[in-house]
């Protein structure tokens, strides 16, 4: 940390008391969650399939050769992660790992008993309040019960290469992959927003991914010219551009940054982030309440007003081509319609 860092004044987080995990789930995640969690016994089938032998070949992995976090351990992590959890509302924390990597990274993973793990070069490379952006969204991603998909998606990606060799095994499953990572890009946008409710300070979340997208050194990057170049991705170039950004999230788990941040903001100036540091959230003890119906129609909202709101040149013309269709639908109908009361006028006088 910087000697600008030690001086800033502390900054008071609001305790999001019983606050449900809906409260921060994307449309589109909780819609596809909603939906697997309905299927009676389906968490009991994942877990009898995948459980018991990969749950703790992964902890024994980390236990073997990562760091736990504790009061004696990383202590500065330990704290971060005591106070992005207070802010949650989170009683029991999971386990936390520091793995030697460089770059900044952190995930979630497990069944029964979810922890997470996050980067040496997460450690390293971000302040005490990106530190705690990142680890509230690792919390937001176990509250969701988004660790137990995560873990499938990583077992079914190896059994791709184990199974490569059955040109019918490799098409299913990644037929099957493809379709999760379209879920998973979802649930790392709901993550963005638990970060930034952990914290509470929409400038780390946007450092965060600054970070994330160009290293460690913010010196040399300027916020505006970020978030320009957000928008540039969003809408920017022409059918080619849109091709291409499909060919790289297909087969990918995260939204890119530049995408991640223009989401959250989105988010921030809908107004729901200042409602909820005002208390007004779902709580935990109304889950059980809570509509299915509604969350696929929130669901269906979210997808149709990004089909209908997106600047992407590809969304764009299909919106045309759309609305083309329906008025040449629309256009023979009035002249069946048309034609028909001719001819039963000419029958009439006949």
């Amino acid at each position: 940390m910087t000697m600008e860092d030690d001086n800033r004044p502390a900054r008071q987080r609001v305790a999001l008391t019983g606050i449900s995990s809906r409260a921060w789930e994307h449309p589109a995640d909780r819609g596809a969650l909603t939906a697997l969690r309905e299927l009676r016994g389906f968490d009991d089938v994942v877990r009898g399939l995948f459980g018991m032998w990969n749950e703790r070949g992964f902890r024994l992995s980390y236990l073997a050769g990562a760091i736990r976090v504790d009061h004696r351990q990383y202590p500065r992590v330990h704290g971060l992660f005591a106070e992005a959890a207070d802010s949650l509302d989170v009683a029991e924390r999971p386990e936390l790992y520091v793995s030697q990597q460089p770059i900044i990274t952190s995930k979630a993973i497990g069944m029964d008993k979810p922890f997470i793990v996050i980067s040496t070069g997460a450690v390293e490379k971000l302040d005490d309040d990106e530190l705690r952006t990142l680890l509230g969204r690792e919390i937001g991603h176990v509250r969701s019960g988004h660790a137990v998909y995560q873990t499938i998606l990583t077992i079914l990606t190896r059994w791709v290469t184990n199974v490569s060799w059955l040109p019918v095994g490799v098409i299913a499953l990644r037929a099957i992959i493809a379709a999760m990572y379209e879920w998973w890009r979802k649930a790392e946008l709901s993550a963005d927003r638990a970060g930034l409710l952990a914290a509470q300070d929409p400038a780390a979340s946007l450092r965060l991914f600054m970070k994330l997208a160009g290293g460690g050194d913010l010196s040399q990057i300027d916020t505006a010219a970020f978030l320009e170049q957000a928008a540039e991705y969003e809408g920017g170039g022409d059918l080619r551009d849109s091709i291409h950004k499909i060919g790289m999230t297909a087969f990918s788990s995260e939204p890119v940054p530049v995408a991640r941040a223009a989401e959250l903001q989105k988010w921030v100036d809908s107004g729901d982030y200042g409602r909820i540091l005002g208390g007004d959230y779902p709580r935990r003890d109304d889950d059980r309440d809570a509509s299915v119906t509604a969350d696929v129609k929130a669901a269906a909202a979210s997808y149709r007003d990004s089909f209908h709101d997106s600047p992407d040149p590809l969304v764009t013309f299909a919106r045309k081509a759309a609305g083309g269709a329906a008025d040449l639908v629309g256009s023979a109908a009035r002249g069946a319609r048309n034609w028909a009361n001719g001819r039963g006028n000419n029958g009439d006088g006949a």
